[in-house]
């Protein structure tokens, strides 16, 4: 599993809207500026966002975007599950992967099982709530 730049930017997105919950919404060329990622690319990533009902999108003077939810309704996985084809360890756990001819005698998917369930469980008990309170050591790089 590698989570791509479209997961790891609609995180940091959804982390400065979290962080910028109370003024409302937020344009997206500002977004862009404080995440230093290029507006064309940005779009994409609100449109699907917005598409998942997890953004509010409002057109014109005063427009922007901004949070359907408080920040503790939103989980990791949930974004990561949102922007990434798979989260699975391997191809074979993937959503919608044809079944594999070894998988009865396969000796390791149940160890792969496992660990797909402890990536789940890890991203789920993470909320934007968590990351936003943390404190910042350092760099701030997601």
């Amino acid at each position: 599993m590698l989570i791509s730049t479209k997961g790891r930017y609609a995180l940091r997105v959804m982390i400065d809207l979290s962080e910028h919950a109370e003024d409302g919404f937020i344009p997206l060329k500002v977004i862009a500026r404080r995440q230093e990622i290029s507006e064309k690319y940005l779009e994409s990533i609100i449109r699907l966002l917005v598409k998942a009902r997890l953004l509010n999108g409002l057109r014109g003077k005063g427009g922007g975007y901004r949070l359907t939810k408080a920040p503790d309704a939103y989980t990791v996985g949930a974004i990561l599950r949102l922007t990434e084809e798979s989260l699975a360890p391997v191809a074979c756990l993937e959503k919608d992967a044809a079944a594999c001819p070894r998988a009865s005698s396969c000796r390791t998917l149940p160890m792969w099982r496992g660990l797909d369930e402890v990536i789940g469980r890890y991203l789920d008990g993470i909320t934007l709530a968590d990351l936003v309170g943390q404190e910042m050591g350092g760099n701030y790089v997601i």
